[in-house]
């Protein structure tokens, strides 16, 4: 054969090869998806999670909770609970009763069936989170304001982001003024944005009767809203420390009737709103969101609730949160592990970086938070892309960057998969004694770097020779490009009679030539 034939062989071989690598995976031969198995990571040994259960009900059934709203009140003494003194006490067999008996295969829908998540066992998923209120600019430096289009255009980020798998509020719209007005269009600015699972929040309850009708409306009907609930319910029920939140607990019964999933929130923040000690601040988390938990079931039982175990950490010399630290990343993998033993759907926080910009400290606080998070055996992480200055500042450019990190972190979930094939005798026996004593062509190599390996999108494994070829590209000037092209006319999630429908009857404020823009 002459060598210009064996080259163009060669070409075509790789071209073929580059074709095959190019191709779309099923779901099953992807390296990594979303719903894999975590729970690897367990800080607390078994004896720790039984003593802090036992504080869990001796705190349940001796100290209470204060402030009560009378229906919570009435359901609470009925099923066995007592009130005295202003405190609300839960009976440790009720408590109990309550974790046997309460819905553990909850499903978060998505409005594209492919975003479904299913919370059995330790199946995981990344998301975002929190009440960001300001935006972080990565080329000034500055922190301004959010606004509505930032919720929006996050959730519009958030839904063509592999690894990020739902959407929850994390930045306020600060230029709307009326709460009512805020509470809609939040909700509104987030389902316009993706198809993928959402969640928000509401502070009155006729708040979230309206979203209802407008949830019913993108549904086709209340009934078909009822058969597949797209948006969830991130209610802060408690005021920690151990009273309930009156106007919230109010929200939840209108969400819980409503057939909207619920998180059932509990942040205190250690050494302020919860004990500075971790095991404490678990054991008050714990008992908190169990509370709202009994409190769920007694309105309707087996509705879907996520507990969600949150509690936060303070630098203990100023007082301040401090969500990159990592007392936060093992307090939150506590909370995650006492949710797994509970065998309930479990959602908590991490990636909160301290750090004020997508820089080297953001990189490490977010990286440590989130591993042990994953692998603590909770279904649910929030707050986990975007996040700066413990949630006071969210960021374009980090959401992208942080998309690769949640993929490499996945991968670290998935683990080794050990068998006849993977154990590779015959692939050894091949290559060192027939073959050339490597492995580059082998058929295993080419399979397997599709289906075992995960390569980031804007991180750079290029050689130095070949970086300064390409003139010495940075991770954010990558992440800005990355950023523009994901954003330039993505569309609204949902056609445009369904959204005159919405305008014609409810006080939208996201102007319609926000939809789809850059």
């Amino acid at each position: 054969m002459s060598e210009t034939k064996l080259r163009r062989r060669r070409r075509g071989a790789r071209a073929a090869m580059h074709a095959e690598r190019a191709a779309p995976l099923s779901d099953t031969d992807r390296p990594i998806r979303p719903g894999m198995s975590g729970g690897r990571y367990q800080p607390l040994s078994d004896s720790d999670i039984a003593r802090i259960h036992e504080a869990v009900l001796d705190t349940l059934e001796t100290i209470g909770l204060g402030q009560a709203i009378p229906s919570c009140m009435d359901a609470v003494v009925a099923a066995g609970g007592h009130y005295k003194d202003g405190r609300l006490f839960f009976p440790r067999a009720l408590v109990e009763d309550t974790i046997a008996n309460a819905n553990r295969d909850v499903v978060l829908y998505g409005r594209d069936p492919v975003h479904d998540m299913t919370l059995s066992g330790s199946q995981l998923y990344f998301g975002t989170a929190g009440a960001a209120v300001h935006v972080v600019d990565v080329d000034t430096h500055d922190y301004r304001e959010s606004q509505l289009a930032d919720v929006y255009d996050f959730a519009r980020l958030v839904d063509q982001l592999d690894n990020i798998h739902y959407f929850q509020r994390c930045v306020v719209a600060r230029d709307v003024d009326e709460p009512a007005d805020m509470d809609f269009n939040t909700c509104y600015a987030a389902v316009r944005g993706t198809t993928k699972h959402v969640g928000s929040s509401w502070v009155e309850p006729e708040h979230v009767t309206e979203s209802l009708k407008m949830l019913h409306t993108i549904a086709g009907s209340e009934a078909k809203w009822r058969e597949r609930p797209f948006v969830s319910m991130s209610n802060c029920f408690v005021v920690p420390p151990l009273r309930f939140a009156e106007d919230a607990c109010r929200c939840l019964e209108v969400a819980v009737r409503g057939g909207m999933p619920v998180l059932l929130l509990s942040a205190g923040q250690a050494g302020a709103t919860s004990p500075a000690s971790l095991a404490g601040s678990v054991v008050q988390a714990v008992a908190e969101v169990l509370a709202g938990l009994v409190y769920v079931n007694l309105l309707v039982p087996k509705h879907p609730a996520i507990f969600g175990t949150w509690p936060f950490v303070s630098d203990l010399r100023t007082g301040s949160m401090s969500g990159g630290s990592g007392e936060q990343a093992v307090l939150a993998a506590a909370c995650g592990q006492m949710g797994r033993h509970y065998g309930l759907p479990t959602g908590i926080p991490a990636g909160m970086a301290d750090a004020k910009l997508p820089d080297a400290q953001s990189g490490y606080e977010k990286a440590y938070t989130l591993t042990l998070a994953a692998h603590s055996g909770t279904n649910l992480v929030y707050e986990s892309a975007g996040m700066h200055a413990s949630l006071l500042g969210c960021c374009y450019e980090s959401m992208v960057i942080d998309n690769d990190m949640l993929g490499a972190i996945n991968r670290t979930v998935r683990g080794i998969e050990v068998n006849d094939q993977t154990l590779s005798l015959d692939v050894m026996r091949d290559t060192c004694i027939d073959g050339p004593s490597h492995y580059l062509g082998h058929s295993q190599t080419l399979e397997r770097m599709q289906k075992d390996y995960v390569y980031p999108e804007i991180g750079d494994r290029n050689s130095p020779k070949e970086w300064l070829e390409k003139n010495r590209p940075e991770l954010m000037t990558t992440a800005k490009q990355r950023l523009a092209t994901l954003m330039k006319n993505h569309p609204g999630s949902f056609a445009d009679d369904v959204d005159d429908v919405i305008r014609a009857e409810h006080k939208v404020l996201l102007p319609k030539d926000a939809i789809g823009r850059l």
